[in-house]
């Protein structure tokens, strides 16, 4: 069984929905320490004036350190959810299948969770299903009773848990996952590589890092065909 691990992120880039593709089942590591400038809660899209970030606000204070991601809170006193679904109306507006997905991207900026985690991954999963993945299976780690350890160990016991065979992971984990740990638990190791072709965006040159929302909006039912490696 293919397993894949990644912290739950707002909007994600398109290899974030590759490596869901690839997974029988996809767990959010949702227990891990929030890492505050990360890509929980922020995201870039494409606008006519450049790349902009869109940032939910979440409880600061010193209250996001050290805390799980599952436990930061958003924080309403901002009008965020606003902001994000006018800012991007305005930068996709013309795009050939804005439409088509409003009405989704619409129905989420009008929940008002008290978890971040809470409304990134069922963003994240809706998602998912409209880029056609119907058969990956979704699940939290914090589901998972009895996980300790760190970094490699802690993957270890999580596949373990599950009955995974082969783990897919990103490649800026070669740097601390230690390869023999997966010799002894019998599980495979395998690193995704991006290297994926262009699409058209409505404001050149070509940026291949920000949100999947690009990729949707310009490309519609075809966005997989743009998720697969060159």
């Amino acid at each position: 069984m293919n397993v894949v691990i990644l912290q739950p992120s707002y909007i994600p880039w398109r290899g974030y929905f590759d490596q869901i593709s690839r997974a029988d089942l996809f767990i959010f590591y949702d227990d891990v320490q929030y890492d505050k400038h990360g890509w929980r809660n922020r995201n870039q899209i494409k606008t006519m004036q450049g790349k902009k970030w869109l940032t939910i606000p979440v409880h600061s204070g010193g209250v996001t350190q050290g805390i799980p991601i599952k436990d930061v809170q958003i924080d309403w006193s901002k009008p965020w959810a606003r902001n994000h679904l006018k800012s991007l109306s305005m930068a996709y507006a013309r795009a050939p299948f804005f439409q088509r997905y409003s009405e989704l991207i619409e129905s989420f900026y009008q929940r008002e969770d008290k978890f971040l985690a809470n409304f990134t991954i069922d963003f994240t999963i809706a998602l998912a299903r409209e880029l056609g993945n119907q058969h990956t299976i979704f699940q939290r780690s914090s589901a998972l009773t009895g996980i300790n350890g760190q970094k490699t160990g802690r993957l270890i016991q999580i596949l373990k848990r599950v009955g995974a065979t082969h783990y897919i992971s990103g490649p800026s984990a070669r740097d601390y996952i230690e390869q023999d740990q997966f010799d002894s638990a019998g599980i495979s190791l395998e690193y995704m590589m991006y290297d994926y072709p262009e699409y058209p965006q409505l404001y050149p040159p070509f940026d291949p890092q920000v949100s999947i929302l690009d990729l949707l909006f310009m490309t519609g039912s075809e966005a997989p065909i743009f998720m697969t490696r060159k």
